[in-house]
């Protein structure tokens, strides 16, 4: 901290005389602290000891990997940190910023940007290395990028494990188990023709996988196109399929992190924060005006076209989107809005991304992780709340009803314990606690809920 030195005259506080104060107790003079300073190398009184050491102090905060929260904290309280390091790549740096630069060097979605696309992700997450820390922080506790995962789709089911390899089982109708045929697996079988790729993230969606690897290059297989709705409202299915891996060719030039896929839809995210949408295009429901089985990526713009995405997630026919900003995290909804899945109070479709204001205006909500289920979706807090809304058929919102839900509205009944993982589905959705506790509640068709009744439902 910042030492100033004064005369001060003597005040009585509370009508409490003063008292001598023995010779042991007597705080350090001015010049046995200038001695001190001397012997840091500072000979200066009213500096900062560490001055001469700002090396170490780097090493320091970069080892204990402190929160960007904290290292904006040291900034403002202590001009050591903001005064300018001179140090090496940029020398107008503070050290809170050098702090925070390193620190996001280590992250594996930083490491490979060059120098113009590390300044343009700097400016488009609020021109600060600290705000893109915090940005790739989140981004890495809504996701689990890099770490073993199990994401499971209509009917089959995907593994990737800790070190980028790939599992399928379950049907294989339209080859979207990967594995060169369309027969059924019923047990875990890696994917041979990606041996030697590093896959980081999956996505499975009805009849279909798309896989990410740790140079921001998607795979995609199954359904060669996606279900659209006719004029009479009848399903007119894919004319054809794909059953091994297939490198997605238009995404050439974009670093993608995150794929999803909907009933109607597929959408990715790249490590800038960037959303491109595929297909469904015909009534403009993504933005875009395009054949419903376009292939080409369209970047989702409008409200977030400056601002940088964290996570996105996808339902039969609508685009949830955790956006990132300075002050905060948000919440974007985009396409059908039937049974109120958007959340903005009506059951209006929206053509461009809109803000979720529920969390900020009423619930006093910082939302964490999103989760889109079929018909309704889900969010968690960073306080360990857990809000739902959309269609709660069989009791899936965990309100005690099956009425549609409009706007976000709390869980309750997870007593003292705090949620740090949800997951939603086709009527279900799920809470894991911080105690360990797992929550299940909607549909209890085929025993997916984990409970032993079969038939009925579940409601908290």
């Amino acid at each position: 901290m910042d030492v100033t030195m004064s005369e001060a005259p003597n005040v009585q506080f509370n009508n409490i005389p003063d008292q001598l104060v023995p010779d042991a107790a007597r705080p350090p003079s001015p010049e046995s602290q200038r001695e001190t300073r001397h012997c840091l190398g500072d000979p200066s009184p009213g500096e900062f000891p560490l001055a001469s050491v700002p090396t170490m102090v780097l090493h320091i905060l970069t080892s204990c990997n402190l929160d960007p929260v904290d290292l904006a904290k040291l900034e403002a309280t202590c001009s050591f940190f903001r005064r300018p390091m001179n140090l090496i790549p940029e020398l107008e740096l503070s050290m809170s910023e050098v702090a925070a630069l390193e620190m996001c060097q280590k992250r594996a979605i930083f490491k490979p940007m060059k120098p113009q696309e590390r300044e343009a992700l700097k400016e488009r997450c609020g021109g600060s290395w600290k705000l893109v820390l915090k940005f790739l922080l989140a981004g890495e506790g809504c996701y689990r990028r890099e770490k073993s995962q199990v994401t499971a789709g209509g009917c089959h089911s995907v593994v990737v494990t800790s070190g980028g390899d790939v599992y399928t089982f379950g049907l294989n109708c339209s080859g979207q188990l990967g594995h060169s045929t369309t027969d059924n697996e019923w047990q875990p079988r890696q994917i041979s023709s990606l041996k030697g790729i590093r896959i980081i993230q999956a996505a499975a969606g009805a009849e279909k996988t798309m896989l990410v690897s740790d140079s921001g290059q998607v795979y995609a297989f199954g359904k060669d196109k996606l279900r659209e709705r006719g004029d009479e409202h009848d399903q007119v299915e894919r004319s054809k399929s794909i059953a091994m891996p297939t490198l997605m060719e238009s995404l050439k030039g974009v670093f993608v992190v995150q794929a999803v896929t909907g009933e109607l839809f597929m959408a990715v995210l790249s490590r800038e924060g960037r959303v491109y949408t595929f297909c469904w295009g015909k009534e403009e429901k993504l933005g875009h005006l395009t054949d419903p089985n376009d292939m080409e990526p369209h970047p989702l713009n409008g409200a977030l076209e400056n601002v940088p995405v964290v996570q996105i997630a996808a339902g039969h026919c609508y685009l949830l989107a955790l956006a990132f900003q300075p002050s905060g995290m948000s919440v974007y909804s985009v396409g059908c809005g039937q049974g109120g899945k958007l959340g903005h109070g009506s059951t209006g479709s929206e053509k461009q991304p809109r803000l979720i204001t529920q969390f900020q205006m009423t619930l006093n909500l910082q939302p964490m992780a999103i989760s889109a289920g079929t018909w309704h979706a889900a969010v968690l807090g960073h306080d360990g709340r857990v809000c739902t809304w959309g269609w709660g058929s069989c009791g899936c919102l965990g309100h005690g009803i099956q009425a549609y839900q409009i706007v976000p509205k709390v869980v309750e009944g997870f007593g003292d314990g705090k949620a740090v993982h949800i997951a939603t589905g086709e009527h279900t959705t799920f809470v894991v606690l911080d105690n360990g506790d797992i929550y299940s509640f909607g549909a209890l068709h085929w025993g997916n809920l984990g409970h032993d009744v079969v038939d009925g439902e579940v409601r908290l």
